[in-house]
């Protein structure tokens, strides 16, 4: 009599599913490299922080169940709950990606704040440049707006992101006058503050900004100035296929932060 294959928990075949076992083993251990690599990128050009600390839990449980697969699989309670945190990651970068991408700004905003996204050296990163050239796009429909370029330095870098960012923008054609540096910031919710704090000494009205950024990172910094009682509007700029995974792994684990904290 032939005996029946044998199977494990949710029903998968160990002789029919040994290849799709295999697939997800390989894709929980990449994904946990790929974690490795943002958290250590974010602890050069940020430092230690609550999102680093994240980044290396998730990098740790990602190759952890990557490696033990096997062993796990059979673990009900276990397997929901990493169902059900993949399915909140997805639906999370699913909206980051269909909000950002939804701009609202109308071109007649007193002031645009620029957000930094690291330099390497004195040279600003593909990420920074694509929202620093969406700044000069904003500013041939409204040549009268301030830019406000946001981002102190960072250990590996040798002038402030702001600095760099506005010899960026002024080899391109932005008179120096029109724009303002903030450059002791370190994070999303300091870029707006101390931008927010320079804006209020040269209005005197009541003022609106819009807010510069990657689509990835829109919903968070729209929710920050907000929370900071600022009026602004959005115009973000792409992000590069190759650092999709990367970036808005990282955003989703800051707009929990954010969640938490408030900033």
């Amino acid at each position: 009599m032939l005996s029946m294959p044998r199977r494990m928990g949710y029903g998968v075949n160990v002789c029919g599913g040994a290849d799709e076992i295999k697939k997800l083993k390989t894709l929980l251990i990449v994904l946990g490299v790929s974690l490795a690599i943002s958290a250590a990128a974010y602890l050069t050009v940020i430092g230690i922080k609550f999102t680093f600390y994240v980044l290396c839990c998730a990098a740790c449980v990602s190759l952890l169940y990557g490696f033990f697969f096997d062993k796990l699989i059979g673990k009900k309670w276990l397997n929901r709950c990493m169902i059900a945190l993949c399915a909140c990651f997805i639906v999370m970068v699913i909206s980051l990606g269909v909000y950002g991408r939804k701009d609202n700004v109308t071109f007649g905003e007193n002031a645009v704040i620029v957000l930094g996204a690291g330099i390497r050296g004195e040279r600003v990163t593909r990420l920074l440049a694509l929202r620093l050239d969406k700044a000069v796009e904003f500013s041939v429909s409204n040549p009268d707006a301030i830019i406000v370029v946001s981002g102190g330095q960072g250990p590996d870098e040798d002038i402030s992101e702001a600095l760099a960012m506005e010899r960026y923008l002024v080899a391109r054609g932005i008179p120096q006058e029109r724009i303002i540096r903030e450059d002791a910031s370190t994070s999303t919710y300091e870029n707006l503050s101390y931008s927010k704090a320079i804006l209020d000494t040269l209005f005197d009205d009541p003022y609106e900004i819009a807010v510069i950024t990657n689509d990835f990172h829109i919903f968070r910094a729209v929710r920050v100035a907000g929370r900071l009682g600022l009026t602004a509007t959005h115009f973000h700029a792409a992000t590069d296929r190759s650092s999709i995974p990367m970036n808005y792994s990282r955003e989703c684990l800051a707009i929990v932060k954010f969640w938490i904290f408030g900033k």
